[in-house]
């Protein structure tokens, strides 16, 4: 592996300056944004080499668990955020479909594919657990914001289902289904597209860090399939509990 050294980090700013510039001249308005996106970029990713180094060398069981509740609560705080509608008890609603989604899928990924010698591995666990939270909070931030959308939108069909005598259930079960092809649809697209006209970014480092392309494309596709698992799982159990959220106790739209 060519290994970079401050120069070469140096040297990649110039590409900085020059996005800066063409926004200048273009007058996009985008200069301070770029330069703090790029400031935020360093910072953060210091912090993060750092922090995994250490976490790594430690190798403890306690430090891994800390780093993947801190990866979770800001992956919860992340998706709520994204969500336009704001929904009562929706941040530990959130919280608790990415641990169940994310946790199952690290946990079989860990004990019966990867199978490491110590189940806290970090330089195995964290990265897993890092790649399935980021689809996971975009599908799931997706699903939901389809939804409420989708049930502000069409809160008088729904009270004139329920007026029929139909359950909240299915009342809503349309816009469960839609909303959560939505959530999913991002994923498959991409699973189509890997190998042909994308390289993920998975593969990419992994090149880079000169692992062999078979070995890097054989772990690629595990991800694939672990992220798909998380995935639906994540959208299912925000959409379901977002629809509950809308119901009072006597089947009642709240609006």
């Amino acid at each position: 592996m060519v290994k970079l050294d401050l120069i070469d980090l140096v040297s990649a700013i110039a590409l900085v300056c020059v996005t800066i510039g063409l926004s200048a001249w273009q007058r996009l308005g985008l200069e301070l944004s770029i330069l703090i996106a790029c400031g935020r970029v360093i910072l953060q990713l210091m912090v993060l080499g750092y922090v995994l180094s250490f976490v790594v060398a430690v190798n403890n069981p306690g430090t891994v668990l800390v780093i993947l509740a801190v990866m979770l609560t800001v992956s919860a705080l992340f998706t709520r955020n994204r969500i336009s509608q704001k929904i009562p008890c929706f941040l530990p609603l959130v919280w608790i479909a990415l641990f169940l989604s994310t946790g199952l899928a690290v946990f079989y990924t860990n004990y019966v594919i990867i199978q490491p010698q110590q189940w806290y591995e970090a330089r195995y666990i964290i990265p897993i657990a890092a790649m399935v939270l980021s689809s996971a909070i975009s599908s799931s931030a997706i699903a939901g914001e389809s939804l409420v959308k989708a049930i502000d939108g069409n809160s008088q069909e729904i009270e004139t289902h329920l007026c029929l005598g139909a359950t909240p259930e299915q009342a809503v079960s349309k816009y469960q289904r839609t909303a959560m092809r939505a959530g999913l649809i991002p994923t498959i697209n991409q699973m189509m597209l890997i190998g042909m006209v994308t390289i993920p970014d998975f593969v990419n480092g992994q090149l880079l860090a000169g692992i062999p392309p078979e070995e890097a494309v054989s772990y690629q596709i595990i991800m694939a399939f672990v992220v798909l698992f998380a995935n639906m799982l994540a959208t299912l159990l925000i959409v379901n509990g977002i629809c509950r959220q809308y119901f009072n106790a006597n089947a009642q739209l709240i609006r």
